[in-house]
């Protein structure tokens, strides 16, 4: 019996980072043999073993055969004649069909370290093309190793695969998983523009294909397609390093630009309403998590109006945070601000430009935060004692007096995010 570190953890030693978990595979050896040596069983499709020391999982080598579409469709054989080889050959990438001896040698029949040098993404056999899961962990790959790039003739198999109707069978829980996976790398765009080369993201998320060759304003777009956009505003998310749900709201932001009338481009009027059913379409499709649908309904519903807070009158802001729900959750409507401020710094026709758009002020991030957190200290309790004999007329003095505070707090807000005082007969007159 002889044991081998395979896959992720020798790409990334071999590529200087960071060994974060280590897949073993042991040739030779039967499942009778690793339970009597103290490993516990842990697979139910093929034997997986867990050892006893360090938890770590060991797997037999083996092969599989396709039996049907789709992740789910295959047998796998496992048996002490399967050679070290006869298991790389499965896997999807050379530079993860590498494998390392326990003397520390290493294995590596499909040329998987002339690929890491050379940073290319490249399929071992023809029989990437059975797992169209594949598809999803390249583009995912790709957003964590921004530098590579694709092989032509992987990229042509992965075409014949969607071609082939493969990713329409493949289950919303594990596209969802590899998305979500690659919107926390650190530039996910890249993982966007493989997924669209090979028509992969036409069939897994039509409503943000859509958004390629539509135009946008370009005095507020210099990089004009709104795609372009989403490229950007899903890069700069990542540069933040901020959570899931605000990245996944960035994303889905602008959906609504690629249902508008063409008679309306690049104006875009209404866009906000227009993205709602999409994005719900989306979540419901994919079974995304209620925290990050949640998020990305409000951001695209509101995205506009925070562009414009500066200008808001205090009772069209008090109305806003109660509409969002700020009140009682105010993480969430600070989760939706970094969302907004993506979209307003992820612009650009060039590397230069976005820089500048990335570094340019955004105040009405910290000017909408501390006006909630003066419409949040209104005492809602003393103001409902005052109507105990008249309680339908509770709700519009509550809000009356948050609009009252918000009023004399509004220029020192305003100071203090570094912009000029705006009264709220002057707001009144801004759209």
């Amino acid at each position: 019996m002889k044991t081998y570190i395979v896959g992720g953890a020798v790409r990334d030693a071999l590529l200087g980072r960071a060994v974060a978990d280590r897949d073993w595979v042991v040739v030779g050896a039967t499942p009778e043999q690793m339970v009597a040596q103290g490993f516990r069983p842990v697979g139910k499709d093929f034997p997986v073993f867990l050892h006893p020391d360090t938890h770590e999982e060991y797997a037999l080598a083996r092969t599989e055969r396709k039996t049907a579409p789709g992740y789910h469709g295959f047998v796998f054989h496992t048996s002490p004649e399967v050679t070290l080889e006869d298991d790389l050959v499965r896997r999807d990438l050379t530079i993860n069909a590498i494998a390392r001896g326990e003397d520390g040698s290493l294995t590596d029949p499909f040329g998987g370290q002339a690929d890491l040098q050379a940073r290319i993404f490249r399929h071992v056999s023809p029989a990437f093309a059975e797992d169209p899961v594949r598809i999803l962990r390249l583009a995912r790959f790709a957003a964590r190793f921004a530098d590579f790039t694709v092989a032509p003739a992987t990229m042509a198999l992965m075409r014949s695969m969607v071609d082939a109707g493969e990713v329409d069978a493949l289950v919303p829980e594990r596209v969802w998983q590899e998305i979500a996976r690659g919107l926390m790398e650190a530039a996910p765009s890249r993982m966007l523009a493989v997924l669209r080369e090979c028509g992969a993201l036409a069939r897994i998320m039509p409503e943000l294909d859509a958004l390629w060759g539509v135009p946008q304003p370009p005095l507020h777009h210099p990089e004009v397609d709104t795609g372009a956009h989403m490229m950007l505003v899903i890069d700069y998310a990542a540069s933040a390093q901020l959570e899931l749900p605000v990245r996944f709201a960035a994303l889905m932001h602008d959906l609504g630009k690629g249902a508008t009338p063409a008679a309306d481009w690049p104006a875009h009027h209404g866009h906000e309403g227009l993205g709602l059913p999409l994005i719900a379409a989306v979540c419901a499709r994919l079974k995304v998590p209620n925290e990050c649908r949640d998020l990305a309904l409000m951001t695209a519903r509101e995205h506009g109006n925070l562009g414009q807070a500066l200008l808001l009158r205090a009772n069209t802001l008090v109305t806003l945070f109660e509409r969002c729900d700020g009140l009682r959750k105010p993480a969430r409507f600070a989760q939706m601000l970094r969302a907004a401020e993506c979209d307003y710094r992820g612009r650009g026709a060039d590397a230069a430009q976005a820089a500048v758009f990335a570094s340019r002020p955004y105040p009405q991030a910290s000017y909408l935060a501390a006006a909630l957190e003066v419409v949040r200290a209104v005492d809602a309790g003393a103001v409902a004692a005052r109507y105990a004999e008249r309680p339908q007329r509770i709700g519009d003095a509550v809000h009356a007096a948050r609009v009252a505070a918000l009023k004399r707090a509004r220029p020192g807000l305003l100071a203090d995010a570094g912009v000029l005082d705006h009264n709220d007969d002057q707001a009144a007159s801004q759209p």
